[in-house]
């Protein structure tokens, strides 16, 4: 409560780095379809909706879907399966759903990803970042993460690897309370590759060439 005024400042940080990730590489996503993978109620796929051809989004919980009636979501009848066919999307982002998902499902959950990206497409985890010890006691006070199992960058970068992506991209934000990052927004893009930030936004690329 004392970072932010509201939860939707989260979702609008997490949106800003995802659009700032395909302006620098000169990417248009009007023609691009997106998979939100742990969706919930949907606040992530409506902010960035126009900027993209098709948002789409599945979640292991039939509750939260009930939110999102307005969007094409699904059920997800299994962590490490996403109930869509191969190569269907140009992106797919996974928001603070890997450390919900046990460490011999996390290979799987990954190679799942690459299967329903198309050639070129984009694969984005964002984490909690477990070196910020911020971050560390949030999550600690926070009931929905009561078994959480931080990812810290190091591994999200194995993992996307041993599924075959090349790793395009490391950002790091979430280093300021919402009063002091109106502020100051500069100060962000400034720090966003040093990796202390309370969150991190990995973009892995299909069949990219390798860096």
């Amino acid at each position: 409560d004392r970072f932010a005024t509201t939860p939707l400042f989260f979702h609008q940080r997490k949106w800003s780095v995802i659009r700032e990730f395909f302006d620098s590489m000169g990417r248009s996503t009007r023609e691009s379809n997106w998979l939100d993978v742990g969706c919930g109620r949907g606040e992530l796929l409506r902010l960035g909706q126009s900027a993209f051809g098709r948002v789409a989004g599945c979640d292991l919980s039939q509750e939260m879907l009930k939110a999102s009636a307005d969007l094409e979501v699904r059920l997800q009848m299994a962590p490490i399966e996403l109930p869509f066919e191969s190569e269907t999307f140009d992106l797919v982002t996974a928001v603070c759903v890997y450390h919900h998902v046990g460490l011999p499902d996390r290979d799987a959950l990954t190679w799942d990803a690459f299967r329903v990206l198309r050639p070129g497409g984009v694969l984005c985890v964002i984490e909690h970042n477990p070196v910020n010890p911020v971050t560390r006691r949030i999550v600690q006070r926070t009931p929905v993460d009561a078994n959480a199992n931080l990812l810290p960058h190091s591994e999200a970068r194995r993992l996307v690897g041993s599924a075959g992506f090349s790793c395009l991209d490391t950002r790091f934000f979430l280093y300021l309370p919402e009063i002091a990052f109106r502020g100051m927004p500069w100060l962000q893009a400034f720090l966003k590759h040093v990796p202390l930030g309370g969150q991190y936004a990995l973009f892995a690329g299909k069949n990219w060439m390798r860096r």
